[in-house]
């Protein structure tokens, strides 16, 4: 599991869960937890209420609640949704995250000027080029500061240079770093083809 191993090495991560199954397992979620990783809800409420802003609201609500009952969970990040047609982050147009007790929300409450961010979303480091809405407005600023990585090892690199941000936040997607090979192949399969169908979705825009 990818939260013992940072353990191991001394490192604390924040881990976003989705209420949905693929997702949702109580007892990896306790378990993490009791490691000592800080839990957070990864909301997708106006995608999944199809755009009903009440509606999302109250299922948010909802599925916070569900999962306060776990862990102690004080930030929230959206989930892109690429395929869908709502964005995650429209909920707080109406409502106020911070009056449940949330202290923060990545793109909403961290300064991008200040800190650098790396996803590998689209099973890659550049992956903002293949990104429908996980990306920040800084990305441009950071291309001319030759800050692009495309691979692991371009960012091993970039750190034993002394060349990598100091203030940076990663996000990972745990399906992407298995050891096991048939599931190794097909992430690798199933991402190259959803790459090709979000690049054809941005042309559209």
């Amino acid at each position: 599991m990818f939260a013992k191993i940072q353990i191991g090495l001394g490192i604390k991560g924040s881990y976003y869960f989705r209420a949905v199954s693929e997702s949702w397992d109580e007892s990896v979620i306790k378990e993490i937890a009791s490691l000592g990783h800080e839990v957070g809800y990864h909301y997708e409420t106006m995608d999944t209420a199809n755009g009903d802003i009440s509606k999302a609201w109250d299922m948010f609500r909802y599925n916070l609640d569900k999962l306060r009952k776990l862990a102690d969970v004080q930030t929230i990040c959206m989930h892109g949704s690429p395929y869908s047609k709502f964005d995650n982050k429209k909920l707080w147009e109406k409502y106020d995250y911070k009056g449940l007790g949330i202290i923060g929300e990545p793109y909403f409450d961290i300064n991008f000027n200040e800190v650098f961010y790396l996803t590998d979303t689209g099973r890659r480091w550049d992956g903002w080029k293949v990104s429908i809405r996980d990306k920040v407005s800084q990305q441009d600023e950071w291309v001319k500061r030759g800050l692009v990585f495309h691979t692991t090892d371009d960012i091993i690199k970039a750190v034993k240079l002394g060349k990598f941000p100091d203030k940076t936040m990663m996000t990972f997607h745990p399906q992407r770093w298995t050891d096991n090979p048939l599931l190794w192949i097909k992430e690798r399969v199933l991402q190259t083809a959803k790459n090709q169908v979000k690049i054809l979705l941005i042309s559209k825009k």
